[in-house]
């Protein structure tokens, strides 16, 4: 059995900006693309590689979109204590507003699995 994935003190997530995207071209059932962007600060005093990601995106209209996959935009960004690793990606929802949260997962060089939280952060079309 493996040992459970447990919080990492000191590996913290910014939501750096949210921008709405009026001109994004859509899907017709997804109008609104918000792009976000995101810092992932290693300050904790271990070497940490982002396995993967989790989100949950709630809509006005009570939908929930679970979405996981591996790494981070394509990448698996590997932290040393110390530094970060910034990207933006976005999501796509047909609410007005919408909120969005989750996790990265990692495993640190000496083979422990960890976690740390993506703050929540709304989005609302102005």
């Amino acid at each position: 059995m493996s040992d459970p994935i447990q919080e990492l003190p000191g590996l913290t997530v910014t939501i750096d900006q949210v921008l709405h995207q009026p001109d994004a071209q859509t899907p017709p059932d997804r109008r609104h693309c918000f792009a976000y962007f995101i810092s992932i600060h290693n300050h904790s005093d271990a070497t940490v590689t982002i396995k993967g990601r989790k989100w949950v995106v709630r809509d006005d209209d009570g939908n929930t979109i679970a979405l996981e996959g591996d790494g981070v935009v394509g990448q698996f960004p590997k932290l040393h204590p110390g530094e970060k690793f910034s990207y933006n990606s976005y999501h796509v929802f047909n609410t007005d507003s919408a909120v969005a949260e989750g996790s990265y997962l990692g495993i640190t060089d000496d083979g422990r699995r960890v976690f740390t939280r993506i703050p929540r952060f709304e989005m609302h079309v102005p």
